[in-house]
């Protein structure tokens, strides 16, 4: 950093021309580094060729500050208050209500008050009847839409991309639904914008958007995401940045890349010290979502331990 970027750093003055800012003429600081400040676009532009190399550099460190940073993990289950689990198998949708419970809850037993099991099958958080149809499904699906719920507007968006029951496949929609839903912060939302731009299915191909969709979707708390930019960067042959996504996803629970850490450890691409952080990583992420409720939900499917992870 030139000593002119460093005496600006902390004060108000223009690193170009020397102005002084105040309340009434506030200085703008650079967008891309947040080192130095100007009074003006003229100014920023003049000091550009003094300035543009530095600044490339601190915004690539920001930039890395901001993406390596452990996401916020899944809300808790309105019901048990436990951590939800992150992949699907471990959740599900309520289009009556709009929440979002963990399968343990889901798969409860429903009694009455006589403390009799209830064969009717009935949201444990709403109580409302479980839909009887496709078209009662769909028409729930719409009013959460309509009312602006996030994941009614992913999981619509995910029906008319795959063409699932009453919904026709339409990728133009789907993408439609994605942006609303990504919008309004929807991680996933995110993901699937950056893979419809790698594949090219209803937009042009550009992997440059499509990895600025999946960066972002990382950083709000995309496993899938963050394997897919661990992927890209291996295949790069940067492993130390690849080996930092895969292990923030396996501290989200994203089991896929604590199988890709092994694969690396046996082929010799990372230590065994990486890979026990990553296994202790995952046992401390199951450790905040297992109960057994949960456990009885996964023998339900099958016996398949920790099915929900």
């Amino acid at each position: 950093m030139s000593t002119a970027d460093k005496d600006n750093e902390d004060i108000s003055i223009c690193v170009n021309c020397g102005k002084e800012g105040d309340d009434i003429n506030k200085l703008k600081s650079s967008t891309a580094c947040k080192l130095v400040k100007y009074c003006s676009r003229e100014c920023q532009i003049a000091h550009r060729s003094q300035h543009k190399k530095e600044c490339r550099k601190r915004a690539a460190v920001l930039h890395d500050e901001e993406l390596f940073k452990q996401p916020p993990p899944e809300d808790d289950c309105p019901i048990c208050f436990i951590r939800i689990p992150t992949l699907w198998k471990g959740y599900t949708y309520k289009t009556c209500c709009g929440k979002t419970i963990c399968i343990g809850c889901a798969l409860a037993p429903v009694y009455d008050d006589q403390g009799n099991e209830i064969a009717e099958v009935k949201c444990p958080f709403c109580r409302t009847p479980a839909p009887t149809s496709d078209e009662e499904i769909v028409e729930r699906y719409k009013k959460r839409v309509e009312a602006g719920d996030v994941y009614a507007m992913y999981s619509v968006g995910c029906y008319c991309k795959d063409g699932m029951p009453g919904y026709p496949q339409d990728q133009t929609k789907a993408l439609e639904l994605f942006h609303r839903a990504a919008d309004l912060g929807y991680a996933k939302a995110y993901n699937n914008i950056g893979y419809d731009y790698e594949v090219g299915t209803c937009v042009e191909r550009d992997t440059k958007k499509a990895n600025h969709y999946y960066e972002i979707a990382a950083i709000r708390g995309s496993s899938s995401a963050r394997h897919t930019l661990g992927s890209k960067e291996e295949e790069a042959g940067n492993m130390d940045r690849a080996l930092k996504h895969f292990m923030i996803a396996v501290g989200s629970g994203y089991s896929g890349s604590l199988r890709h850490i092994q694969k690396l450890y046996s082929d010799g691409h990372v230590t065994k010290e990486d890979y026990t952080k990553s296994l202790q990583s995952y046992q401390a992420y199951l450790g905040e979502v297992k109960n057994r409720e949960r456990d009885q939900a996964a023998a339900s499917f099958g016996g398949e331990k920790y099915r929900y992870c």
